[in-house]
């Protein structure tokens, strides 16, 4: 793993309230990773992962607004389907800061 991060939806518009999600809607999430430095050589691919969660690692999401993750009852706790969108209208794209420096 070269760069992650933790980042949760219900903060998307604001870090100071939690909101839900609208369902069903393309959403626009913008966040920096992480800086780091890594040599991508020519040939080498690139792979991005979008997780609901890192359960064991991290706390579980439960998929479903509530107050507060950290309590949340079991009946909170659903199966979500998350999509990549690709096409004209909102595309999912991954922009790099490339350093051309050798």
């Amino acid at each position: 793993m070269v760069s992650a991060d933790i980042f949760r939806g219900r903060y998307r518009e604001s870090l100071e309230e939690a909101r839900p999600l609208p369902s069903g809607q393309v959403l626009q999430y913008s966040m920096t990773l992480p800086h780091a430095n890594h040599t991508f050589r020519a040939g080498h691919r690139l792979m991005v992962q979008v997780q609901s969660t890192w359960f064991p690692l991290y706390d579980r999401n439960p998929q479903t607004f509530v107050p507060s993750i950290m309590s949340a009852p079991a009946s909170s706790y659903a199966a979500a389907r998350h999509r990549i969108h690709h096409g004209s209208a909102g595309a999912t794209h991954l922009e790099l800061l490339v350093d051309s420096a050798r």
